[in-house]
């Protein structure tokens, strides 16, 4: 396999000279520019190919997250910030990584060879990015900040989520966890068809339904409430079949 060709993009000049020093001691890496610019990153993304990019998130006159959502086909992103609150948003935009600062050698080792492992399964498959039929594999967890902690909230862990006004309530199946964020959001960042929103104060995981009975489901010993007005669609969604 070909070096792979990266650009890092960070507004702030130390963390992107030691990003490039790191990533210099990496093999396989080939740092074609470093710029603290998200203009500029967006000239050299058009002029030349690079296939994996270091982009900060918070910058100005254009944060990296929207500068991404300028290309049509962007290379494979790891973004880099020192803000939990965008981690969400980043796998929405189908991030290989989220970093966040100030994060460790060894941390980072494990995002580039995530990359490598994407990009090699792209080469053994003989179709260029633009032309993959295959998109980035979706995104295993979530980060929320409960009680001054950043926790990583497993996907598959996750039963499903409980609304309490201003807060939320995570329900997994070794722990419950309190964050301060809408029920709203959450649906609209939560990968789409894994997650039901089946009432105005609950959304769960389809693939943890067991049953429904009368107006509510069943997952193990908890009993969830769908609205009478979801009923029909959120039964054709999760068993697959007209109620």
């Amino acid at each position: 396999m070909n070096p792979i060709k990266t650009l890092l993009v960070d507004d702030e000049y130390l963390a992107l000279h030691l990003l490039g020093e790191f990533l210099r001691q990496i093999p396989g890496i080939e740092v074609v520019a470093q710029v603290t610019s998200p203009m500029k990153a967006l000239e050299i993304l058009q002029a030349e190919p690079v296939q994996l990019l270091f982009l900060d998130i918070q910058m100005p006159l254009l944060s990296g997250n929207n500068s991404l959502k300028t290309l049509k086909n962007p290379p494979l992103t790891i973004f880099t910030t020192a803000y939990d609150q965008y981690a969400v948003e980043a796998f929405d935009l189908q991030a290989v990584d989220y970093l966040l600062k100030p994060f460790s050698f060894e941390r980072l080792l494990k995002a580039v060879n995530r990359a490598k492992e994407f990009l090699a399964q792209e080469e053994l498959q003989g179709e260029p990015r633009e032309e993959a039929k295959t998109p980035v594999p979706e995104a295993r967890f979530m980060s929320v900040r409960s009680n001054g902690k950043l926790i990583k909230i497993f996907f598959e862990e996750l039963l499903f989520i409980e609304g309490l006004g201003e807060y939320v309530k995570f329900h997994c199946v070794s722990q419950k966890i309190v964050a301060l964020m809408s029920l709203k959001t959450l649906e609209e960042s939560l990968p789409a068809g894994r997650f039901l929103r089946v009432h105005k104060s609950f959304i769960v995981a389809a693939d943890r339904v067991t049953a429904v009975e009368g107006n509510q489901l069943l997952l193990g010993a908890d009993k969830i409430p769908v609205s009478r007005e979801k009923r029909d669609q959120v039964l054709s969604q999760i068993f697959g079949k007209e109620p």
